[in-house]
């Protein structure tokens, strides 16, 4: 499935060129997808701790309408008539399975490379059947394996499995790169053909091909459906530091960690511990009303800027502020942070309210729009998140303040040193 994209309304807005579009919201937050099993509300892939997806919701119209048909002047095409010529007039079927394309497979076939000229893995075209198939695949049930992947060099990578998944269980890691499902290459596969190929009945096996810190790996994972744990929190009596883990941002999430944030203020703790780590992230609102517990009302927590195709999008606290006086903040990230998490990482950093603990998160901030064309449906990168510094988050990241591996022997011995600095750096503020 897509990275998380939001419920659908039935708002307008107003595009750079004055025309009014219906607006279905849809963002697909640096196309990141997590494979899981879901229900799925509208055309969006949010949902109510019945199973899990990714990326931040923004508000991003799907375009469906006043679309520029007309011919590009200064654009000469005699390239590509010339080529479309030569294969009409001299290509031969080769395989008994093979037919001729028809004239619109081929104009479709032009669209796809079209956008693949981009050289962005999440500006695509979806030829009517994919287009239905994707369609599908955000806005109905079905298992997963529960993961969330994208596209780091042009490599299909492990973002983070989810906490209790099958992929978890199976052993996946963030930071795997997937090299082949069921034995066939992911080289030049797009994430949407790399998501159909991994998703399916539940009880049934996907093989995974993996590169591990250079070690190839084969990983068996057998489907389910699937439910996660959003939350976890508690108070450690010895040190009192006051931890609250954050798994996934979805619908539920922001009235999840209003409870466990009015658990932390009824333990009266001043030490604050919010766990990032291995979130791939989910509704920008979610985001947006968990930051405004520490900010006050108009700071920036994100923009989302359109390249100056249209206004700068600046999301700002509702300004709840309610973080009791003196109290100290650490936030852990890892390289499964992505999206939402870098979302609320990034503000509460750059607004000097916590201080960042772990490794560099993995750096998911673009957004995506539909445009139906032609019965298909052309998928658009539109805008990029900026944190409030303006540092953008795409391919980059958030650099935590104190820089603190965990490694695979940490995890086996039952070691979190992240955890242990954080608690340190709230203990005894070195």
């Amino acid at each position: 499935m897509l990275g998380r994209i939001t419920h659908m309304d039935d708002e307008t807005q107003t595009t750079p060129d004055s025309k009014r579009f219906p607006r279905r919201s849809l963002v697909l937050h640096a196309a990141a997808y997590v494979l899981v099993a879901a229900a799925f509300f509208s055309l969006g892939v949010g949902l109510a701790g019945n199973g899990s997806v990714a990326a931040a919701v923004a508000q991003v119209p799907i375009i469906g309408s006043g679309l520029n048909p007309n011919p590009v002047q200064n654009v000469d095409l005699t390239d590509f008539w010339e080529a479309w010529h030569a294969l009409q007039d001299n290509y031969v079927i080769t395989h008994a399975s093979t037919t001729m394309p028809s004239v619109q497979d081929r104009v479709y076939g032009a669209i796809q490379g079209l956008a693949a000229s981009y050289g962005d893995p999440y500006t695509v075209f979806f030829p009517p059947t994919q287009a239905k198939a994707f369609s599908d695949n955000i806005s109905g049930s079905f298992a997963g394996v529960g993961m969330e992947i994208d596209m780091k060099g042009n490599v299909l990578t492990v973002i983070a499995p989810l906490k209790g998944t099958p992929a978890e269980k199976a052993g996946v890691k963030s930071g795997d790169q997937i090299m082949a499902i069921n034995g066939t290459s992911t080289q030049g596969m797009s994430l949407d053909a790399a998501v159909a190929a991994i998703r399916g009945p539940a009880g049934s096996v996907v093989d995974l091909s993996v590169v591990r810190n250079g070690t190839p790996l084969d990983i068996k994972v057998t489907r389910e459906t699937i439910q996660v744990p959003e939350t976890n929190d508690g108070l450690d009596q010895k040190t009192g530091v006051y931890h609250i883990a954050l798994y996934e941002f979805t619908s539920n999430s922001a009235q999840l960690f209003d409870q466990a944030f009015n658990r932390f203020k009824a333990s009266g703790s001043k030490k604050l511990v919010i766990d990032l780590r291995g979130n791939p992230g989910g509704y920008l609102d979610a985001a947006v009303h968990i930051a405004s517990h520490f900010l006050p009302k108009g700071a920036t927590i994100v923009t989302e800027d359109y390249g100056g195709k249209q206004p700068k999008q600046v999301y700002t606290s509702l300004g709840y502020d309610d973080v009791p006086a003196g109290t100290k903040v650490v936030v852990l990230i890892d390289g499964g942070s992505a999206s939402a998490s870098e979302i609320l990482a990034g503000a509460l950093k750059d607004n000097h309210v916590a201080t960042l603990v772990g490794t560099k998160s993995f750096g998911k901030g673009s957004v995506q729009t539909l445009i139906p064309i032609g019965g298909g449906s052309l998928k658009v990168t539109v805008a990029r998140w900026l944190t409030p510094s303006g540092a953008w988050i795409m391919g980059n990241g958030i650099t935590p303040d104190i820089v603190v591996p965990y490694t695979q022997s940490d995890a086996n011995a039952g070691i979190d040193p992240q955890m242990q600095r954080a608690v340190q750096f709230l203990t005894t503020g070195k």
